[in-house]
């Protein structure tokens, strides 16, 4: 191979992102990060997008100038196909009219194209509901919610929300929904909490699943305190345009439907032949990241499906281990590139270690759990949880700006929270 090895990156996530930065700013390979967007979300704050309650201008990451900054390409581009035997990868330019294709040439692809929300196919959700998995879909849901509450702000009846899936992120949806509406109150609306019915709808028996059983109790006390209505053991079997069905007959009313259940990867997975996928779509991965049929692909993130050897269990998808998944290949990888070596140098074996989790339910309350490789296990409530909520974002931002600049856009946001309108509605 002469030259730089070419490393070709799809998906601009918290994966694809830190990874192209990384290998970008050693300098010893060509690398060009594709992403469907022109700039890059952190995922976990979508919910606060689509709620209002944050906005999407301020915390965007242009991909061109992240790019520009640290010495990688960016390819505007959505997975469409891989030529596996040539070793080429074709993308989409969705934000050109025509959809116009490009391909790039690898010696190294690397897959971190995310993964959806999953309706089991049932019956009607595809059609009625919405989702939040990208910040499109964030600001689609948000500008349907502003038509539904401008409509309301000076009486204009009930406005009925309900949401399906009562984990992290349909707790935490919620949550600044509820938030949002509060603060809306004060736009001369005093009203308007009175006239919001918010449900979640949750098929097993308790809500955050991933976190003790103590929590969920608390969540479930808080939220029915915001007179959120909360229903476990509730299965949706059909969705319509005027509300969710439920295994036992109920129905649930609500214009605005969100869909926040299951995991599954990008239907785009589904083409790539050859490569040996999990129950949920998702690309099987080797301890060495490296999918199990093609050494020449890896996967991360939430489209890859990796087994910990140590527990027998899979790793889970989280923004959590996609950072981890990352760290771990641009750190050995980018030793083998720099000391002249090829992208199918043998890698260490990566090893999840499982630092917690965190749910923050906007300012009423938060919760996170410690794992043992962190401070030596405990447990974070209230005011912590929710600080170590937003320092996990900030530690984002830094690794991809730097100290300074990472530094500079914190007191920047700050700002901004000081000057702007604490819920948007434009």
């Amino acid at each position: 191979m002469a030259g730089k090895a070419r490393i070709v990156i799809v998906g601009g996530g918290v994966a694809g992102i830190e990874l192209a930065t990384s290998l970008g700013r050693g300098g010893s390979a060509d690398v060009i990060l594709a992403d469907r967007s022109l700039s890059h979300i952190w995922k976990p704050m979508l919910h606060t997008f689509a709620a209002g309650t944050a906005r999407a201008d301020r915390q965007k990451v242009n991909f061109f100038a992240q790019a520009c900054r640290n010495g990688f390409r960016f390819q505007p581009g959505a997975l469409i196909g891989i030529d596996r035997q040539a070793r080429r990868v074709r993308l989409a330019v969705e934000a050109a009219e025509g959809r116009p294709e490009v391909e790039r040439a690898y010696d190294l692809l690397v897959l971190a194209i995310g993964s959806r929300a999953n309706d089991f196919g049932t019956p009607g959700v595809a059609k009625h509901c919405l989702t939040i998995d990208d910040l499109t879909e964030a600001e689609h849901f948000h500008e349907r919610l502003r038509c539904q509450l401008l409509a309301r702000l000076d009486g204009g009846g009930l406005l009925e929300i309900a949401i399906v899936g009562g984990g992290a992120t349909g707790v935490e949806l919620a949550a600044e929904l509820k938030h949002a509406i509060n603060m809306l109150a004060a736009y001369g609306s005093p009203d308007l909490p009175g006239r919001l019915r918010l449900t979640l709808i949750e098929s097993g028996p308790r809500l955050l699943p991933a976190f003790p059983e103590k929590v969920s109790r608390a969540a479930a006390r808080i939220l029915s305190d915001l007179a959120v209505e909360v229903r476990t053991g509730a299965m949706v079997t059909a969705a319509d345009a005027a509300g969710f069905v439920l295994k036992d007959g109920t129905r649930i009313s609500a214009e605005l439907k969100v869909w926040a259940a299951g995991v599954k990867a990008p239907d785009v997975l589904a083409g790539l032949d050859g490569l040996e996928r999990s129950r949920t779509g998702q690309l099987v991965v080797g301890a060495d990241l490296r999918t199990t049929r093609d050494p020449a692909i890896i996967a991360l993130g939430d489209c890859a499906s990796l087994t910990d050897p140590r527990t027998g269990q899979p790793v889970p998808a989280t923004a959590q281990a996609a950072r981890q998944e990352a760290q771990h290949l641009s750190r050995h990888l980018g030793r083998a590139l720099s000391r002249g070596e090829t992208p199918a140098t043998q890698l260490p074996p990566f090893r999840y270690v499982e630092k917690g989790a965190i749910v923050s339910l906007a300012d009423f309350n938060g919760w996170g759990t410690l794992g043992r490789y962190t401070f030596g296990g405990g447990r974070l409530n209230g005011l912590s949880a929710r600080l170590t909520h937003d320092l996990l974002y900030r530690q984002h931002q830094i690794g991809l700006y730097g100290p300074l600049r990472g530094a500079m856009t914190w007191v920047l946001d700050d700002l901004d929270h000081l000057i702007s309108p604490p819920v948007r509605l434009d």
